[in-house]
């Protein structure tokens, strides 16, 4: 895990450039920094810089810029099954003097260019710059970050927009339309488009590389397109179980490679649980677990992460949630982001991460993907009843389960009806709640109705693949990666991985609820591993926090400093904030837009074109 950036262009940048662009680096990779400048062509120079975070292979040996022939490597992340790739490669000459599995990334590179780079599993951003160009690549899934802004000089690019903006020379211009996105429709809709919280600043694409050949052409295609409706209907539950346990734990044991020890992020849930058993029961890992405890009931878990502690034998460290400070260090988090915080669960799981670090982790492991893949949120189920239209009989008995499970649980008010899309299967207002009434506290007329890709002919298998690529899981790696290396931390998340991912695309939709138990295939997975109090826990806990669990609008000098003078009143109107923290309790639509109103406020206060002049 390590910091990149750089540009390919026609302009030369300067040491002071290159300077301050190192200066900002050093959180993502505090062990070894580096730079190179090389001449492309007669009017085309390029650059890659790097800041190393030591995960495998300590040695000096395998920093970077890591050259392999004449071609040069800058590399953020890692290559699961680099061991694997390079026997291959050893059985055709190959000879390698690390033992690292950026020397592997930089070989294949360098003997097949970018033929083969869907033979790797792994989370990866990347540059490699040789005499024919410059090619930037990001891993399937987005784990790992890499943004982009060109001009008529030619391209910059990095793991952070303030990478980019040191490299440039100046800040680029807050993108207003992207900052409504936020404020009114929530983090879900962020990565609907290519745009982000800057003008002109884009994102790769994951699962897509970008050339750019020595006359500053540029081409650009995907090298991996993920294959939907690949279900297999004869398979039966139990196959479905055995296919997914295999990949699991062949994901978990790739991802427990490094030459440093690895901390788990435990929650009640079957997601961590999941990973946490099969690596401690069929791996023999010494698992350390850590836990943000909840106190609010509605989201309290203590007793199923005490019984996994127990059962599992598991080192554990439990981190009480720290509400002081709230407002300056959430602008310290705003600042390193380059953005708003998504939700208040990421500040919380940032408190996660400092205390990963200060026992000495410098890897970190997630369930991010697990809902996703094998379904796991409250309106699947709805969406489940929805699916089995086909089959009344079973139908009746998944609606007389959602009754007597879901019904006493679920508390989005669209979702509390059962058959809400199988009267309106193209219902979407759960998801952008409350919209219209945010969009009125705005001053400048904006809405924006939501919109899904085309994945899926069924419609819970549309929108856990929407969620997959474009509404949950992209916002939640974008913190992780972020949260993790303002620690200088690596996180891991075994759920995206490849086989594991086309094996959850073969199990039918049948299969993927039980007596109202979503996920019940990954819940088999590890039966006899993980507690059977988490696995038969019916429970979607999450973690959550209420904003004024964090927010103390009984002292006066915190409403004072929410209602101060600010560039987001030029924005939204003052009233209906006022109206807002005068209430002792918020509906849960109203209590996350007041979040995204914070954090507004200060990315305002901090990227306005007056403050950075």
């Amino acid at each position: 895990m390590c910091g990149i950036a750089g540009y390919y262009g026609t302009r030369q940048l300067s040491p002071t450039q290159i300077d301050t662009c190192l200066s900002l680096m050093g959180q993502r990779g505090p062990d070894g920094q580096d730079w190179i400048e090389r001449r492309i062509s007669e009017e085309r120079w390029g650059y890659l810089l790097h800041s190393r975070l030591r995960i495998i292979d300590l040695d000096p040996r395998a920093n970077q810029p890591f050259q392999r022939g004449r071609g040069y490597l800058c590399f953020n992340g890692e290559i699961y099954n680099y061991l694997e790739l390079r026997q291959d490669l050893a059985q055709l000459g190959e000879t390698f003097v690390t033992e690292s599995d950026t020397e592997v990334l930089s070989a294949l590179l360098a003997r097949y260019y970018l033929d083969k780079l869907d033979s790797c599993e792994g989370m990866w951003a990347f540059a490699w710059l040789d005499q024919e160009g410059l090619v930037l690549c990001r891993d399937r899934f987005g784990e790992k970050p890499l943004y982009l802004f060109e001009d008529e000089t030619g391209t910059y690019f990095g793991s952070e927009p303030k990478f980019i903006f040191a490299l440039l020379g100046r800040r680029l211009p807050i993108n207003v339309d992207h900052l409504y996105r936020y404020l009114v429709n929530g983090y879900k809709s962020l990565y609907k488009q290519q745009q982000t919280f800057f003008l002109g600043l884009q994102e790769l694409k994951p699962g897509t590389w970008l050339k750019l050949d020595p006359t500053g052409r540029r081409q650009s295609q995907p090298y991996w397109q993920p294959k939907f409706d690949q279900y297999q209907e004869t398979l039966s539950f139990e196959e479905a179980v055995s296919a997914a346990q295999a990949a699991l734990i062949n994901s978990v044991r790739l991802r427990l490679r490094a030459d440093v020890p690895i901390a788990f992020c435990l929650s009640g849930g079957v997601d961590s649980n999941a990973l946490i058993a099969i690596a401690s029961r069929k791996l023999n890992y010494q698992v350390h677990g850590f836990t943000i405890m909840n106190t609010d009931t509605r989201y309290e878990e203590r007793d199923l992460v005490e019984t996994t502690v127990q059962e599992l034998g598991l080192k554990h460290t439990e981190i009480p949630i720290d509400h002081r400070d709230f407002l300056p260090n959430l602008r310290r988090l705003i600042r390193y982001h380059d953005a708003p915080v998504c939700t208040i669960t990421y500040y919380a799981q940032w408190q996660l991460m400092a205390a990963v670090a200060q026992a000495g982790y410098r890897v970190s492991v997630s369930g991010t993907g697990a809902d996703e893949l094998f379904s796991g949120y409250f309106d699947h189920q709805n969406f489940y009843l929805q699916a089995l239209q086909g089959d009344p009989a079973a139908q009746a008995q998944a609606r007389e389960n959602w009754q007597r499970v879901v019904a006493p649980i679920v508390r989005n008010p669209v979702l509390q009806d059962p058959d809400a899309f199988i009267k309106e299967p193209t219902r979407r207002d759960h998801i952008y709640l409350d919209a219209d009434t945010f969009a009125g506290f705005l001053k400048t007329p904006w809405q924006e109705p939501f919109r899904e890709e085309n994945y899926s002919t069924v419609v819970l298998r549309n929108r856990m693949n929407n969620e997959l690529f474009h509404e949950s899981v992209p916002p939640i790696l974008h913190e992780d990666d972020l949260n993790a290396m303002y620690f200088s931390v690596e996180n891991r998340s075994p759920f995206l991985d490849r086989r594991l991912f086309e094996v959850c695309q073969s199990i039918p939709t049948r299969h993927l609820v039980r007596e109202a138990k979503a996920k019940a295939v990954l819940r088999e997975v590890v039966r006899g591993l993980a507690p059977n109090a988490v696995i038969d826990n019916p429970r979607k806990v999450g973690f959550n926090v209420p904003i004024f669990d964090y927010l103390n609008i009984k002292d006066p000098q915190v409403c004072e400093q929410i209602l101060a003078d600010s560039p987001i009143f030029d924005h939204i109107h003052r009233a209906p904030i006022e109206q807002l923290i005068r209430q002792s309790d918020l509906p849960n639509s109203q209590s996350k837009f007041l979040f995204y109103f914070l954090n507004a406020k200060i990315f305002l206060e901090e990227f306005s074109a007056e403050r950075a002049a």
